[in-house]
Formats: structure tokens, C-alpha cells, sequence
């Protein structure tokens, strides 16, 4: 598409990750595997949640938001990826790049504030437990939630229609494997100035203020914890935070990996790398850490199972 002396791009060139030819298809299988794995262990999460009455708690509820917001957030990225994989042209529509940034934004922004939400349920079970019925109430889990919800719509919205303004002219590679906002930013030739200085604010609101928020949430938790007597109480509490606490820090551990501590060399494959590790490997290994790790998850999945045998 022309207009005057400039030519504007209809589509992306996605270079995928830096895999050496031979060992495409493996990797291929490999990550079919990795998709596979995060969208049935995601499914059996929710569906167990939804099955098990003994589940139908404000933990599990958030839970189950949680695998749902994993689920789609993997499904962002590696469908296009798998499919460029085995492209001879890994392109992407203009709208079509535009679209996945908006949904990546959305789930990614979603994970972070339900991990807030769960940081939260857990320190009023751990540190308020006789009234933790009446605070954690159901009105307040959907309260949440939708709020979440809300926020980051608008978040992913706001700069999916920053980028839609800019102009894209004939450099249209885009050396990543989904379409990655500040990888667009480069290739812009308009002026980003407006859209750098959003990122900039909303990214202490949406990333910085949720990880301090659960970083307080933890230390309250600690303080009480260390105020308990026993050891078995000790050993329960720190059993019912140990799983969120493992995916808090898979998922902002890579975050602040990539965002916080640039490198000067191979930066664009450490990116990717890095990238892939909170889009593909967290989502698939939250439901291993829930369900391996929990008690209840591992009680649900026994019930639902001799039910069905019962029932055949």
C-alpha cells in the first residue's frame, strides 16, 4: 500500500526463535508437546474446580481464573508460532499483530493482578483466619475478579490504540515470535514519544505496584507465621503459600529478568528466551505446581476419579 513517496506494510515478518534447521522439527514437537501439556493441565485445574464441591472456595475460585488466564495467554503465542514453524513465510496481518498484542497484553496484565488477588486471599487466611469466611466473601471474589478484569481491558486497549495510530513502512521484520509492543515501537516510523511515555506509567501501575503489593502481602505473612508457636503450624502455613509463592516467582522472575536487567549482548535472543519462559513454560508448569503441591487439587482429583467408576 503506497501513499506518496511512503510505503506502509499490510503484514509482519514474525523471525520466530533462533533455531539451527536440523533441529526444527524436534523443536516443533517439542513445543506441540509444551501447548498440549498447558491447555490440558489448565482444563483438568478448571474442571476439577468446577466438579469438587470441596473446591468451591475463594482460593480455588481465584484458581481457577488464574488456568483460565494461563490458557489463554498461551494461546496467544504459540498456535501462530507452531504454524510460522512449519511456514516457508511466517507473516502476520497488520490487524492480525495488532489483535495478538492486544490479548497478550490482556491475559499477561490479568495473571498479574489475580496473583495479587490470590497473595491477598491468602493473608487474611493465614493472619485473620476466624474472620477470613466474612472478608473472603463470595460478593468480594467477583468483585475482584471483574475488577481485574476491567483494568486490564482497558490497559491492553489503551495501547493496542496508540499502536493502531502509528505508521509502519517498509521494514516489517520483527525479530520475535509473537508480535512484542516495544519490538513494533522500533519499527515504527512515526513518533513513539506518547506511546513510550504510557508504557512508562502504566507499567509501574500494572507491574511494579502488584509485585510490591504481594511482596507486602508476603511479609505480613511471614511476620504472623513467626509468631505461631508450633511447628506444625508453621509447616501448614507455609504449605498453603507454597504453591502461589512458586508462581509468583516463576512469573516475575522472568519478568524482571527481561525487563529489569537488559543485556548489551545477544539481547534479542535473550529476550526471546525470556519471553518464551512467561508465555510457554509458566502457564504449563502452574498446573503441575498446584496440583502437585496441593493437597486438595490431588484429594479432588481422587473423588471425580471414583465417581466415574462408580458411575460405570
Amino acid at each position: 500500500m503506497t501513499e506518496g513517496n511512503q510505503t506502509f506494510t499490510s503484514q509482519f515478518l514474525l523471525l520466530g526463535l533462533p533455531i539451527p534447521p536440523e533441529h526444527q522439527y524436534l523443536c516443533y514437537a517439542l513445543f506441540l508437546a509444551m501447548y498440549l501439556t498447558t491447555v490440558l493441565g489448565n482444563c483438568l485445574i478448571i474442571i476439577l474446580i468446577q466438579l469438587d464441591s470441596h473446591l468451591h472456595t475463594p482460593m480455588y475460585s481465584l484458581l481457577s481464573n488464574l488456568s483460565f488466564s494461563d490458557l489463554c495467554f498461551s494461546s496467544v503465542t504459540m498456535p501462530k508460532l507452531l504454524q510460522n514453524m512449519q511456514s516457508q513465510v511466517p507473516s502476520i496481518p497488520y490487524a492480525g499483530c495488532l489483535t495478538q498484542m492486544y490479548f497478550f497484553l490482556l491475559f499477561g496484565d490479568l495473571e498479574s493482578f489475580l496473583l495479587v488477588a490470590m497473595a491477598y486471599d491468602r493473608y487474611v487466611a493465614i493472619c485473620f483466619p476466624l474472620h477470613y469466611t466474612s472478608i473472603m466473601s463470595p460478593k468480594l471474589c467477583v468483585s475482584l475478579v471483574l475488577l481485574s478484569w476491567v483494568l486490564t481491558t482497558f490497559h491492553a486497549m489503551l495501547h493496542t490504540l496508540l499502536m493502531a495510530r502509528l505508521s509502519f513502512c517498509e521494514d516489517n521484520v520483527i525479530p520475535h515470535f509473537f508480535c512484542d509492543m516495544s519490538a513494533l515501537l522500533k519499527l515504527s516510523c512515526s513518533d513513539t514519544h506518547v506511546n513510550e511515555l504510557v508504557i512508562f506509567i502504566t507499567g509501574g501501575i500494572i507491574l511494579v505496584i502488584p509485585f510490591v503489593l504481594i511482596i507486602v502481602s508476603y511479609a505480613r505473612i511471614v511476620s504472623s507465621i513467626l509468631k505461631v508457636p508450633s511447628a506444625r503450624g508453621i509447616r501448614k502455613a507455609f504449605s498453603t503459600c507454597g504453591s502461589h509463592l512458586s508462581v509468583v516467582s516463576l512469573f516475575y522472575g522472568t519478568l524482571i529478568g527481561l525487563y529489569l536487567c537488559p543485556s548489551a549482548n545477544n539481547s534479542t535472543v535473550k529476550d526471546t528466551v525470556m519471553a518464551m519462559m512467561y508465555t510457554v513454560v509458566t502457564p504449563m508448569l502452574n498446573p503441575f505446581i498446584y496440583s502437585l503441591r496441593n493437597r486438595d487439587m490431588k484429594g479432588a482429583l481422587g473423588r471425580v476419579f471414583c465417581k466415574r467408576k462408580m458411575m460405570v
